[in-house]
């Protein structure tokens, strides 16, 4: 508990450093489930959002894995937090992605396809086939989605032609210190702005 509080705190202090230096910008946090086995978690997490007009919100990611552990918990918590402008993306969906075809309800707002079937999907069908039955669901669910693991332009390609919303890995960067975003990244941004 503590240290996903710890976590939650800087991740809206360096949004709010950065915020100042581009404008909008989403952020998103992993943390357990058992962390919201706390009676109290979901008022700390909308006592740490930002009173400011470019803050549209906060992902909290959670395992597939884990949601399927203690479903009713997750849910019940998710449909809490959304009162806070603050949603849960179900990561790291994979093999367990039948099992989500079976909730009568999903207030989750993004699921991500786990990297061991978007790494390599370019030159995969299977992978591919796994790929496609996750985007329906989430579309079917009215969920966003993100593809995990890009880490090749062919994979990148592909991902993108089958339709995910957002695509991450280290085919555009490594994860880095936030000063280093800041520079790397956010400088980028800035630019093209200009």
């Amino acid at each position: 508990g503590a240290l996903a509080e710890f976590v939650v705190t800087r991740a809206m202090q360096d949004w709010r450093k950065f915020v100042t230096e581009v404008g909008h910008l989403e952020i998103a946090v992993n943390l357990p489930v058992s962390f919201f086995e706390d009676p109290h978690a979901v008022e700390f997490l909308a006592g740490q959002i930002p009173r400011h007009s470019a803050f549209e919100g906060l992902i909290i990611e959670i395992s597939g894995r884990e949601l399927i552990r203690d479903i009713a918990l997750v849910k019940q918590t998710a449909r809490r937090l959304q009162m806070f402008n603050i949603g849960i993306s179900v990561s790291e969906i994979g093999a367990e992605w039948p099992l989500l075809m079976e909730m009568d309800e999903f207030p989750f707002v993004e699921i991500k396809i786990d990297r061991q079937y978007v790494t390599g999907c370019a030159n995969d069908r299977l992978k591919q086939t796994v790929c496609r039955r996750i985007l329906e669901l989430a579309d079917g669910f009215g969920a966003r989605t993100v593809a995990e693991g890009v880490e090749t332009r062919a994979d990148f390609l592909t991902v993108r032609e089958m339709g995910a919303d957002l695509i991450q890995g280290f085919y555009f960067a490594r994860p880095m210190e936030p000063q280093k975003f800041a520079r790397k990244v956010l400088g980028r941004s800035m630019m093209a702005q200009a």
